[in-house]
């Protein structure tokens, strides 16, 4: 579960924060008022935990990393994919009118585009992370109905929970350095 690199895991944790945070925003589209104080706080931890992260990839940043001339290049064609195709989906359920299945979209998207990411650079907790956003972008629309939510709250609480617990853990993985 653990990144060859402490400087990589330093940085999944500023990006895993970073979109924990985000989606935290996102639920906050029209979420029932009682979960409004926990996803602003979720938010504003998750942007901590970033931080933190982004101290220690800085500190880290002379050591070792996974990205070289090769993986940096497959590494940026893989992102490029998963935003043409969440921009694509994007647009398609926009057209459709089906916006509110824009947010599960995205993280299904999202989801699937963690796992070459997760053998690109060897790092088995992404895994994890993919296989769990991509099981919360498919269970949140079902979800949504039977408890009369907006699919972003569901899609953006499910999705930043998993991000923020796998930022801290990768903080703390960072940390010790193993």
């Amino acid at each position: 579960m653990i990144a060859l690199h402490v400087r990589d895991a330093a940085a999944t944790a500023v990006i895993f924060g970073f979109f924990a945070s985000s989606w935290y925003g996102w639920a906050q589209e029209a979420p029932p008022a009682a979960w409004r104080k926990r996803l602003a706080t979720g938010s504003i931890l998750a942007m901590l935990v970033a931080v933190a992260g982004g101290l220690l990839a800085w500190r880290h940043w002379s050591d070792g990393t996974a990205f070289d001339a090769d993986t940096s290049r497959t590494f940026g064609i893989v992102v490029g994919i998963e935003f043409g195709l969440a921009g694509l989906g994007a647009g398609i359920l926009a057209l459709l009118r089906q916006s509110e299945m824009i947010s599960a979209w995205i993280a299904f998207v999202v989801g699937v585009h963690l796992f070459p990411v997760a053998i690109l650079i060897d790092y088995p907790l992404i895994h994890v992370v993919a296989a769990l956003i991509t099981l919360v972008s498919l269970a949140a629309v079902p979800v949504a109905r039977f408890r009369s939510l907006r699919v972003s709250a569901v899609v953006g609480v499910g999705t930043g929970s998993v991000l923020l617990v796998a930022a801290v853990s990768t903080v703390i993985i960072a940390l010790v350095g193993y």
